[in-house]
């Protein structure tokens, strides 16, 4: 598995909704890309700043922030832990 350096963390992101609460299916073009997931790994820090987030913490993060990437066929984020907006 990927260790993050400094401030950054792995997320798994939450799947996407497959249907509204009305029970309408959503296509795949028009899902969501989902704003929360799970810590999968956590970077040391950087020096004077310990990281907040551990693994297994579910964040919040902006729809926008972070990296796609891929290992062994699993899709995961990678950012900053400052890009998180907070624990659930």
């Amino acid at each position: 598995m990927l260790k993050p350096l400094a401030d950054r963390v792995l997320i798994e992101a939450a799947p996407a909704e497959e249907k509204t609460a009305s029970g309408i299916i959503i296509p795949d073009t028009a899902k969501e890309k989902p704003l929360q997931g799970k810590v999968i790994a956590v970077g040391p820090g950087k020096k004077d700043e310990p990281m907040t987030l551990k693994e297994g913490d579910t964040v919040l993060y902006g729809q926008y922030s972070g990296t796609e990437i891929k290992i062994d066929s699993s899709s995961y984020l990678i950012m900053r832990e400052s890009d998180v907006y907070g624990i659930l």
